[in-house]
């Protein structure tokens, strides 16, 4: 087995606990968008012309890593790694270096879907990877690591969830499981995760996470450089990090143990918002939802309403095919002060394992856009549309308020504000909200940006008008094509 000269190091390193607490822009309110399967050039582009304007703070790209060419081009080839070189169908590495100056340059941070648990499944042996190289998947050797099978843990599969060590070291799907104990391995991993930061990025996601040993993961973590000050970012910043750990509840492995680390994925946030804008459950309940829902302490809670796997599992987890329920519940998430929050940006989509938008050459389609600044080409763009764009404008404006005067009708009409800043109201019932609320807003005329956009001195859609004492007539008709409607103190004319 080949080793790294680095691994010398790497094995006399004492390990410093890394304070993630203070990672670049941790805070609970910056508002991440997943643009999936976005090519680099149109990232970059994106960062410029809106994603910047429109107060995103961050994006999650797709896995850049070499990873296998498959038969029909299924999304989830990105997640079947053949080695660490950067090559992907999203462009060059010139290309992704652009991408990453442009989105720096316009104050929005490039956050990396990272795999790191796993190499590809058994796979024919003419498959090939997008960097060209070949591997011989059968025996877990993938040269152009190098891997081979002494750095994996021993073939078996996951047959029982409550047991942590089988979640941890046996094969997820048939995914070759690599072994995080061996010093080669996580230096492998460091020094890809090293030569993103150097390039610019500012954090990973961490796919599959709760599938490694937290104590091994930490190691990996607290081994990484600070972000690189050439790419803007101040001194002594440390990367931004949230882990993909799936736990309703039940299972061997928990949250919890992965909370110290940095942040972590909170499933159950998606689940309830999708049950309750279905009609499963009273909105007038959300009044304390949070910790008291057995969702975990918002400081390390990264939050959505769905992802690119719940979206296509067949489950009551809502999507952008479901669209006004959708836009309520993202406009929930957005007004609520809970988490750190990531906006899906999807594809159009009619079966689970169906890949971006392709040309015939099954290179990936550029994203295009309408004059309404909604998108075309088969991509679906959730987050360019209005109510969506102008519900991050609104968590922009509340940032650093609370939930005040929370109302309900005793079902499923509810309304808050968020300190003086902000007021929202929704309205699931199947017949009309029309009542006196309280906004908390100064006395004016305000644009309602749901229903429209402020331009100038006028309002597009609905005018509300807030009086003296802070109440306003809302009206949120049963049929209106939104049931959310939001005022704050930006909209005011």
């Amino acid at each position: 087995m080949t080793v790294d000269s680095s691994v010398v190091g790497f094995i006399t390193v004492i390990f410093i606990s890394a304070v993630f607490t203070d990672s670049y822009s941790n805070q609970n309110e910056h508002i991440i968008v997943h643009l999936f399967e976005w090519k680099f050039n149109d990232i970059a582009r994106e960062c410029k012309e809106f994603l910047g304007p429109y107060g995103y703070s961050a994006v999650q790209i797709s896995p850049v890593n070499e990873y296998a060419v498959l038969e029909g081009r299924p999304w989830y080839e990105r997640y079947q790694p053949f080695s660490y070189d950067l090559a992907s169908r999203s462009g060059t590495v010139e290309e992704f270096k652009a991408m990453i100056k442009a989105c720096n340059d316009a104050n929005v941070k490039i956050y990396v879907d990272v795999v790191l648990n796993h190499m590809s499944a058994t796979l024919p042996p003419n498959t090939k990877g997008t960097a060209n190289h070949t591997a011989l998947t059968s025996n877990k050797v993938y040269p152009a690591v190098p891997y081979t099978n002494q750095n994996f843990h021993k073939t078996c599969s996951i047959q029982n969830y409550q047991d942590a060590a089988q979640v941890r070291n046996c094969e997820l799907v048939g995914l070759h499981d690599l072994d995080h104990s061996e010093p080669y391995v996580k230096t492998k991993v460091i020094n890809f995760l090293n030569g993103l930061i150097e390039l610019g990025v500012a954090g990973f996601r961490v796919d599959a996470a709760k599938h490694m040993w937290p104590d091994q993961l930490k190691q990996i973590y607290n081994s990484l450089n600070d972000l690189n000050v050439e790419a803007g970012f101040p001194k002594g910043s440390r990367p931004f990090i949230y882990q993909e750990v799936i736990d309703y509840g039940g299972e061997g492995v928990k949250f919890s143990e992965y909370t110290g680390m940095g942040h972590v994925t909170e499933f159950k946030f998606g689940k309830e918002l999708s049950r309750s804008f279905r009609g499963q459950n009273l909105l007038k309940w959300f009044r304390n939802f949070g910790p008291e829902w057995n969702l975990m302490n918002s400081d390390y809670a990264l939050v959505f309403v769905d992802n690119h796997d719940t979206q296509r599992a067949g489950d009551n987890t809502l999507n952008y095919k479901d669209s006004k329920q959708y836009k309520m519940a993202v406009g929930f998430m957005l007004s609520w002060p809970y988490g750190t929050k990531r906006v899906m940006s999807s594809y159009d989509f009619t079966n689970h394992d169906q890949g971006p938008p392709h040309n015939p050459d099954m290179s990936i389609k550029s994203v295009t856009t309408n004059p309404d600044m909604t998108c075309n080409n088969g991509w679906i763009c959730e987050h360019r549309w209005r109510q969506i764009y102008n519900m991050v404008r609104f968590a922009n404006a509340v940032k650093g308020t609370s939930v005040e005067h929370f109302w309900d009708n005793g079902s499923n009409q509810i309304s808050y504000c968020r300190g003086n800043k902000g007021f929202v109201a929704f309205n699931l019932d199947n017949y009309d909200l029309n009542q006196k609320l309280m906004t908390c807003l100064p006395a004016g005329t305000y644009c309602d940006v749901i229903s429209g956009n402020k331009i100038g001195n006028r309002c597009t859609g609905k005018t509300i008008t807030v009086n003296a004492d802070g109440t306003a007539n809302i009206s949120i008709g049963r049929n209106e094509e939104d049931g959310i409607l939001a005022l704050h103190d930006q909209a005011k004319l």
